[in-house]
Formats: structure tokens, sequence, C-alpha cells
């Protein structure tokens, strides 16, 4: 089995390449040849640990192990921030396979690997097929941040008002799928200089949240999709939220959510946790992309120490746009 390049992050911050070598395939094992990753906002929160980096991986097929029944070497694969379960509980059972007691999370299992590499070793049960006419670099950023959004919006109609907060690496994806859904889409912002990308992604309404815009009448919020890291001002979004309606907080913070109890009371509001997509639903995902021609918005950087190192250093001040993709050097 040949050795192959991983990207670590360390105790200092600084991302550090180093080789590993796999063992011999066994079960549903595949190795896969890393062509794009994207770049995500939960990579810096482990970027001062000694584990490889990255989770939104495509690549090509170059290996199968024994009991693989369906990749065949030369597919094009995609993976995202989970990758196994026990498969034998009752949430693996129902397909909430991301509820698993066993189950495998980026930064909580199977540190030995990544999408920051030249290869990865990941079972075929939780790789999925990328269509034809998706770009590896645009279908690497769909693995969690298209995952993730499109989990939010199951279950929903047409007839919904949905609410994007934030165009960023999630909020620019949520509009897109939300508006191809056929919703209406209400996009809020802190301030008036997204409002033309937020409309050209599919937005019909756009509420700059510091000039103390409001809603017009009968545009009450059916479902809102939070994806800015920062706390919310709750006394103004509340006001826009429909009886009985629904908040998904889909960004990584580590502080507490706070928000006001009677609003939540009076109005019958729900706050809803969600991880990324279950398998079924992530595939899903994928098709209606590809159906839809839904892409992220990206920058390039290079695969290796130098252009890990400036693309986290980017994404941690702000600064892409929308989705960081990293892409092997050509040889």
């Amino acid at each position: 089995m040949p050795s192959f390049t991983v990207y670590k992050g360390s105790k200092g911050g600084i991302v550090k390449s180093t080789t590993t070598k796999p063992d011999d395939l066994h079960g549903d094992q595949v190795i896969v040849r890393i062509t794009a990753s994207g770049l995500c906002g939960t990579d810096l929160h482990y970027q001062h640990a000694d584990m490889v980096l990255g989770h939104e991986g495509v690549g090509v097929v170059e290996a199968i192990g024994p009991d693989v029944k369906v990749i065949k070497k030369g597919d094009r694969v995609g993976w995202g921030y989970q990758t196994d379960s026990c498969g034998l509980c009752i949430q693996c059972l129902r397909g909430h396979e991301t509820y698993c007691s066993g189950r495998t999370l980026y930064g909580y299992g199977n540190t030995d690997q990544g999408s920051f590499a030249s290869h990865g070793v990941w079972r075929e049960a939780f790789l999925h097929k990328i269509p034809d006419n998706l770009s590896d670099e645009a279908a690497a950023p769909l693995q969690c941040g298209g995952a993730t959004v499109f989990a939010a919006l199951q279950g929903i109609t047409a007839a919904e008002t949905v609410g994007i907060m934030g165009v960023g690496g999630l909020g620019h994806l949520a509009i897109q799928f939300a508006a191809k859904l056929g919703c209406r889409v209400v996009v809020l912002s802190g301030s008036n200089s997204k409002r033309d990308d937020a409309t050209k992604l599919g937005a019909h309404k756009f509420i700059a949240l510091k000039n103390d815009e409001k809603l017009d009448e009968g545009w009450a919020l059916d479902r809102l999709l939070v994806t800015t890291s920062a706390q919310p001002e709750w006394e103004k979004i509340l006001p826009m939220m429909s009886p009985t309606s629904t908040i998904y907080p889909l960004s990584v913070s580590s502080g507490n959510l706070e928000i006001p109890y009677m609003p939540l009371i009076a109005q019958g509001i729900n706050i809803q946790g969600s991880l990324v997509a279950a398998r079924a639903v992530h595939r899903e995902m994928l098709t209606f992309a590809s159906l839809h021609h839904i892409e992220p918005v990206i920058q390039t950087f290079p695969l290796n120490e130098e252009g890990i190192t400036q693309s986290l250093e980017r994404l941690s001040k702000g600064d892409v746009k929308y989705r960081g993709v990293l892409i092997p050097p050509k040889a």
C-alpha cells in the first residue's frame, strides 16, 4: 500500500505536512485520490489540534476493498462531516445516522484522515457519487456547506417564506436551494453591501438590519436559517417570525444561544438543532444541485502547506468569497 501526504493542525496553529501509510483495505474501505477540498469554518476550530484537517472532499477512487458493492475504480465521489456510524441502532435504522451514538464525525474520530491530503481511506457506505455536470471544485463545498443548509430545508413547502441570515459560505448556498425549492426567500444581513449578490442568487427581499428595515406585511418568516457566527439581535428578528415558525442555528459557535423567552412562548416559535444531512438527504442534495445548477461561489487555493495556511488566514478574517476550495498543484 503506497504512502500519501496529509496536512495536520498543530498546537501552535501551524499547518504541517506529513506522510502516512494505510493498512491493507478491508471491508468496504475505498482509497480516494483527492482532487478538491472545500474549506469550512469548522476547520478553523481544529487548526490547533494534532489531526488531519478538512472534511469537504471530492476525488477519484483508486482502489476498493473486498466488500465494496457499488463504487468502482475511476468513480468520482465525495464525503463530508460524517464518515461512519454503527448501522444498527434505532437512529441508523431510521435514517438518522448523524445522531448515532457510535458515529464518526470530523474532529471526533478518524483523525488520521481528512480532505487536506493527497489521498484518503473511507467507507463506501459514506461516499457519494458526484453528478457528471458538477465539477470537483463546485462539488467540494456542497459536501458539508450544501448538505448542512439542505438538511435544514427538509419538509419545506413552496408556500413557505424562508429567511436566510447572512450571505456567506452557508448563506449563499441556502439562498439558492430555498429559491429553487420554490419558496419566497428573504435575506437578512447587517448592511446593504451584499444586496446585489443576494438578489442574483435568488433572494426576493433583502433586509439590512443596521438600517432598521422592516418586512412587508404578509412576509413573516416560516423558517429562518441562521448562518452567521455572531449572535443575532433577536429583538429585531423575532417580530419577523410567523406563529409556530422554526429557527435553525446552523453556524458553530463556542458561546451559548441566548434568546428572549416571551416572543418564543407567545408565538410558539421553535428552535431546531440541525447537524449535516443524513446520507439519503445528502444524495438528494447532490441530485437537486445538479438538476438546478446550484453551485458555490468559490476562490481556489493550492492544496499544500502554503495554500492551506493562506486560505485559513483569509477565512479567519472573513476574506473569502464565499467558499474556499483547495486544489492539488499539478505535477
